[in-house]
């Protein structure tokens, strides 16, 4: 479980430009790009390429300090230290109830690593090419990066798994890297909207129903209004994105967010942008000390007509079907309820939320941590907080 984002929000701000007046019967002005380069007219990108890190070498021939940049972000390291406890986070030491862990997984798990080649413990960190622009910043929608082939993407109709008929179709990364542009809703949910391996199976309140969303479903994202992008809260410097789940803040004292001026930098609560007293009913703005704001405003979650899995149940794995061989049971709206492979799932829509007094600390339990037998049950992560102890509000999760 974890605490409900609020402001699921967007991705670069784009430039708009706005045409001068015309004089006359003169003729209408070209339209203008969205952007201050069109990346078809660069000759390091017109070529043919044979895989991901060939792209990267013509990118980094123009962009030549991105690369680093990556190198020291969390999306790259998928590591995290948290100031407060000093665990050393992130998805490469974390374990959960769903995928249960990285490790040993990484063939699998590197479809969603901003990086190409990661196999095992002894990929190198520091190779510059196997940064992957495209993940973030593709602009076509066609880019692929198939579950099994270590992050790379596939350029040649591929078998896979060998053997077993199934082609994985290839992908034209000349036609691709010659359109790419500021990352959007569907680059940045690319991963986050099918963490765990599906549509909105680990994260109840991130899935493909935010590509396009109305006003009833997200105020600030709808497509119609607002339209906010992941990256207009998480303002990006330097590839550095702002805001970690593994280091939330639950109550925002940052004295410029509870006057409402905002912060530039990192505006990634409601208050940055909201203030301490947003309501114009004075009697509610008596609730924000002790009620974070997704309390009230995401009354349930998964309601975007994308379900969420509740329940992933490893211990039943194993089961074959009448014909002795792996199956796969869908429920009565066509979700997987089980898996030979995976076991058992509870997939569930519109779900009110659990309620807690929450500080914006969480311990995780670790792989390298010394389990007790007659410990009982072994709590994976543990948020903390209280109702007396000032640093905490309610929180849904």
């Amino acid at each position: 479980m974890r605490p409900l984002r609020g402001l699921v929000a967007a991705t670069m701000a784009v430039i708009f430009f706005a045409a001068l007046g015309q004089v006359g019967a003169a003729p209408a002005p070209a339209k203008l790009l969205k952007s201050t380069a069109d990346h078809s007219k660069f000759k390091a990108l017109d070529q043919e390429f044979a895989s991901g890190p060939d792209v990267t070498k013509a990118c980094l021939s123009c962009h030549t300090e991105a690369a680093k940049q990556i190198h020291q972000t969390q999306h790259w390291k998928w590591e995290f230290i948290n100031p407060d406890t000093k665990q050393v986070l992130g998805k490469k030491h974390v374990v959960n109830n769903f995928c249960t862990s990285v490790r040993s997984n990484e063939a699998a798990c590197a479809s969603c690593h901003i990086g190409y080649g990661w196999r095992d413990d002894k990929y190198d960190f520091t190779v510059e090419e196997n940064v992957d622009c495209l993940v973030c910043h593709d602009a076509t929608g066609k880019y692929k990066k198939p579950s099994g082939f270590a992050g790379l993407p596939v350029t040649k109709d591929t078998e896979f798994p060998p053997g077993s008929g199934k082609i994985v179709k290839g992908i034209d990364l000349h036609a691709i890297a010659q359109k790419v542009g500021p990352t959007k809703r569907t680059t940045c949910g690319g991963c986050h909207f099918n963490g765990g391996g599906g549509d909105g199976v680990k994260h109840g309140d991130l899935d493909t129903s935010l590509e396009a969303p109305g006003k009833d479903l997200d105020v600030h994202m709808d497509a119609e209004g607002l339209n906010f992008t992941c990256a207009t809260c998480h303002k990006t410097g330097g590839h550095q994105v702002p805001g970690s789940r593994y280091a939330p803040t639950a109550m925002d004292k940052n004295p410029a967010h509870i006057r409402g001026k905002g912060d530039k930098t990192n505006p990634t609560t409601c208050q940055a942008c909201h203030g301490q007293a947003p309501h114009k009913v004075a009697k509610l703005n008596d609730h924000t000390g002790k009620l974070a704001c997704q309390t009230c405003h995401i009354p349930a979650f998964a309601r975007g007509g994308q379900p969420t899995k509740m329940s992933w149940d490893w211990s039943t794995a194993g089961k074959l079907g009448p014909d002795g061989k792996p199956m796969v049971v869908k429920d009565e709206d066509g979700y997987d309820s089980y898996m030979t492979i995976k076991g058992d799932f509870v997939w569930k829509e519109n779900v009110k939320p659990e309620y807690i007094w929450f500080n914006g600390t969480v311990k995780y339990t670790l792989m390298c941590d010394k389990i007790e037998k007659g410990d009982g049950p072994t709590a994976i992560n543990n948020f903390e907080g209280s109702a007396s102890d000032g640093k905490s509000v309610i929180w849904p999760i």
